[in-house]
């Protein structure tokens, strides 16, 4: 392994085993977007996934958007990479993308789309008997999700590392939870690992993508910003809040 690769090791470490992420006979499927995030998660789960328990299964799922003219050239490229990597999988083609951004939806595009999405990576996961869902956010996802939640739905959250739903009959993960974005772009190039865009058209328009600029700006001006937003999520202390 290079360098880089045993650092993103270490932190996904950390992450599985400070939250108790992975037990002996687990089925972990991992929902595949086909960014370097996720596609990154899978390949180290793929790699690295038996050191943490005994007996455990590894399932990807890619959900096709249905954005542009290239959602076959997108399924077959992801296939190709499940195939390479040995693990079970499924890809389902939708209009979800489409959807979610006609006159039919009255709610935010993004907000809609992640739900639907969702809620087909769970009927996956009771298809094929997967008790865990790993998702691909790392450490910047975490610190733009506070920030927008703190700015748009006016309360201190983010997304938790190992959360419990549907009354503990799944478990959905974030194994990158310690990795920052820029090692996962590096990772992906170092070990040429395919990406897909979906072609969305509110692509670089959104929220999210808002956050990001304004943080990239925040930290040019104070040096180590992220990390210490990060860290206050350690450290809060609640006599001092309302």
């Amino acid at each position: 392994m290079t360098q880089l690769h045993i650092a993103i090791k270490a932190r996904l470490d950390k992450a599985i085993r400070e939250y108790n992420m992975l037990a002996d006979h687990d089925a972990v499927l991992v929902a595949v977007s086909g960014g370097a995030d996720s596609m990154a998660l899978l390949e180290l789960l793929s790699l690295h996934i038996w050191t943490f328990a005994d007996d455990i299964r590894l399932c990807a799922v890619y959900i096709d958007l249905g954005f542009g003219e290239r959602a076959d050239e997108r399924c077959d490229k992801l296939e190709a990479y499940f195939k390479k990597l040995r693990v079970s999988y499924r890809v389902l083609r939708t209009d979800i993308g489409p959807y979610a951004h006609s006159e039919a939806n009255r709610e935010r595009p993004c907000f809609l789309c992640s739900r639907l999405r969702r809620r087909k990576i769970f009927e996956i996961a009771q298809e094929l008997g997967c008790n865990k869902i790993a998702f691909g956010h790392h450490k910047d996802d975490i610190i733009e999700t506070l920030l927008m939640n703190m700015i748009w739905n006016r309360e201190i959250s983010t997304m938790i590392p190992n959360l419990a739903v549907f009354h503990g009959k799944y478990h959905v993960l974030r194994p990158l939870v310690y990795v920052d974005e820029v090692m996962i772009k590096k990772f992906c190039s170092e070990r040429r690992t395919p990406t897909i865009e979906q072609e969305c058209p509110t692509d670089g328009h959104s929220r999210r993508q808002f956050i990001k600029q304004w943080l990239g700006e925040l930290e040019s001006r104070v040096n180590g910003a992220r990390e210490n937003i990060f860290a206050s999520m350690k450290r809060v202390k609640t006599d001092y809040l309302l």
